[in-house]
């Protein structure tokens, strides 16, 4: 370690030679015997630990120079005094100026210890004043609320932030304790510290503040600080907020409640797309059979509304779990909104008014538009449900650029608001309402899936749905989509119509499933195809090796092998031949670009019109 440095001052040059031997081995000694010029040394150097001055000096007494010095140096001063000028010692000593005093001639020994004494003070006194400021800097800048307290719980030094959690300044809270501030509400805070002090370690806790659904959360650490005797006579108390890393972790956890419930969401609606295939095929199938008997007509019609009813449900299940591929592209969110009223106004009844604040810029999403209408539709009829006695909504656009956001992409964003005046969402489900199946809804009022729809469209869009609720208050919903340029208008399109079949096609039907594969054999058969079933795939390249189609229908998620791994094996080895493939929207079956496919459930119609052109594409006709 470095030496400590020491100036001493007198105006006689054998005294200072005599001082710097007696003190050379154990410190720096800086010398000099004109006041003025000690004065600018010690300015340069702060280092200095210890001033020995004379007191009888030309110009300037020793307790002048000393006190002079004090003004802008922490050095310890002792003072030399070769005469009985006992009153000028007394008074530099009251005014503080010195440490002590040696009389001349002065003891070696006693010299050597009043200047080591001098020397310590200086070094504990910088190192106190060092703990201070670093003691200082960290309440004053900690993100952290710092407080510490004595044996009995009140406030020895806390943090503006800590006094700011308790609704009051620094110098209210000193000498006082949390009981006495904030009452009953530092109840579990006495009990915690109270533990903590009893066993002497120390403790890490989170707790929370507020009510259920908007508290805040801290994690809280109590170290207890032992005295010279061992027992415990403070306490430090460190909290940090964690509101935002709690919710991020819930959102992480909803995030990945919501993945499996998608997938979850996903299978059933594959599922459900095959039995609804066969129940609306059959009942297509059949309807022409009992054309002459209105009654058993109006019964079919009636379980044919009840299927495609299914088929909508089963529509939102696949937007909620993103198995559906959107069919992306610049949408004039004003238009569409205006273009919706009728529809809005049909399906909200007259107790519901509807306000539009539309940004005039005209804004463009990327966006499917059929699943936005959807969606758009699913929050209103929300908003109507929470205003039984009617009320309004408000259907909003604006642009918002976002820039730091962990959910979004840097960039600009369409934001579509829909506001009611309804009777709101408590804070402990406004959480779970994009749960799919999850509703507030009375029985056979709700299927839960409306938002669950809403939250599936805007993460597939790369985008956020955001639900801010009072209750009594209302609701607002707002759903950001990524901005992109102007939308372009598309001239409308004709209803698609069957192509006449080809001369003497032949179809191989290709489905597990055998109920949906008879449907789709019958359909086809119905507009004069010829037809051939198999169950998979390996049955279906051996009827493919000893005969001619025309075309393969094949189904996507077949045990064993494929659709699409059957549509290769037939690209390999007959070349030209088509395949359509039908699926019910199993995601984890990525289908190539450039092969056909038709979605479950559909109608003849629709069945015939892609058959139809792939026969007249396939060049063997």
């Amino acid at each position: 370690m470095a030496r400590g440095t020491i100036l001493a001052v007198d105006d006689e040059p054998d005294i200072l030679i005599a001082l710097e031997d007696l003190f050379e081995d154990e410190y720096r000694v800086l010398a000099t015997t004109k006041p003025a010029e000690a004065l600018a040394i010690l300015r340069s150097e702060p280092d200095i630990a210890v001033i020995v001055s004379d007191q009888r000096m030309p110009g300037m007494t020793g307790d002048a120079l000393l006190a002079e010095a004090r003004a802008f140096h922490d050095a310890r001063a002792i003072l030399l005094t070769g005469y009985a000028d006992i009153s000028a010692v007394i008074a530099a000593l009251n005014r503080g100026g010195i440490t002590g005093y040696v009389t001349k001639p002065w003891d070696a020994s006693l010299l050597r210890s009043t200047v080591r004494n001098a020397f310590e003070r200086h070094r504990l006194g910088r190192d106190l004043a060092t703990e201070r400021a670093l003691l200082m800097g960290l309440l004053d800048h900690a993100e952290d609320a710092i407080a510490f307290k004595d044996a009995e719980g009140r406030f020895l030094r806390l943090n503006a932030r800590k006094a700011g959690r308790l609704g009051l300044t620094v110098p209210e809270c000193l000498g006082r304790t949390e009981e006495e501030l904030v009452g009953a509400q530092a109840a579990t805070n006495l009990e915690a510290e109270a533990a903590v002090r009893a066993s002497g370690t120390p403790s890490d806790t989170v707790a929370a503040l507020g009510n259920p659904g908007a508290e805040r959360w801290s994690h809280v650490v109590r170290v207890p600080i032992q005295g010279g005797s061992g027992e415990i006579t403070h306490l430090a108390v460190i909290e940090r907020d964690i509101t935002e890393q709690k919710a991020l972790e819930a959102r992480l956890r909803q995030s990945d409640k919501m993945q499996a419930l998608g997938t979850l969401a996903g299978g059933i609606a594959h599922d459900f797309n095959n039995l609804l295939t066969a129940i609306l095929g059959n009942l297509e199938l059949v309807a022409p059979k009992v054309a002459e008997q209105p009654r058993v007509v109006r019964l079919v019609d009636n379980a044919a509304q009840a299927a495609r009813r299914g088929a909508s449900l089963t529509k939102r299940l696949l937007s909620f779990s993103r198995a559906r591929d959107l069919r992306s592209r610049a949408v004039d969110v004003n238009g569409l909104i205006a273009g919706m009223g009728e529809l809005i106004g049909g399906s909200l009844g007259g107790l519901v008014s509807v306000a539009h604040t539309l940004d005039p810029t005209g804004p463009a999403a990327l966006v499917d538009p059929d699943e936005l209408e959807l969606a758009i539709l699913n929050l209103c009829i929300n908003a109507r449900d929470a205003m039984p006695d009617g009320g309004a909504i408000t259907l909003a656009t604006r642009i918002e650029a976002v820039a730091d956001d962990s959910d979004l992409s840097a960039g600009e964003y369409v934001v579509i608001t829909v506001s009611d005046t309804g009777v709101g969402i408590p804070p402990e489900l406004l959480q779970r309402v994009v749960e799919p199946f999850f509703t507030t809804k009375s029985l056979g009022q709700g299927t839960g899936l409306g938002l669950a729809m809403v939250f599936g469209l805007a993460q597939q869009s790369k985008g956020r749905l955001r639900i801010a609720s009072e209750v009594g208050q209302g609701t607002t919903v707002e759903l950001f989509l990524p901005r992109c340029a102007a939308a372009v208008a598309e001239a409308p399109k004709d209803k698609a119509e069957a192509v006449a079949p080809g001369e003497n096609a032949e179809i191989l039907v290709v489905d597990d499933d055998p109920g949906v594969r008879h449907v789709t054999a019958s359909f086809l058969s119905g507009f004069g195809y010829r037809t051939t079933e198999a169950p998979d795939g390996p049955g279906a390249l051996s009827l493919l090796e000893g005969r001619r189609f025309d075309l393969v229908v094949a189904d996507l998620a077949m045990p064993g092998m494929t659709g699409v791994e059957l549509a290769e094996a037939v690209r390999g080895r007959w070349t030209g031949l088509p395949v359509l493939i039908l699926t019910g929207h199993a995601e984890a079956i990525p289908i190539p670009d450039g092969l056909p496919v038709l979605a479950k459930p559909f109608e003849s119609a629709d069945l015939a019109a892609k058959v139809s052109r792939l026969i007249a594409q396939d060049p063997r006709i």
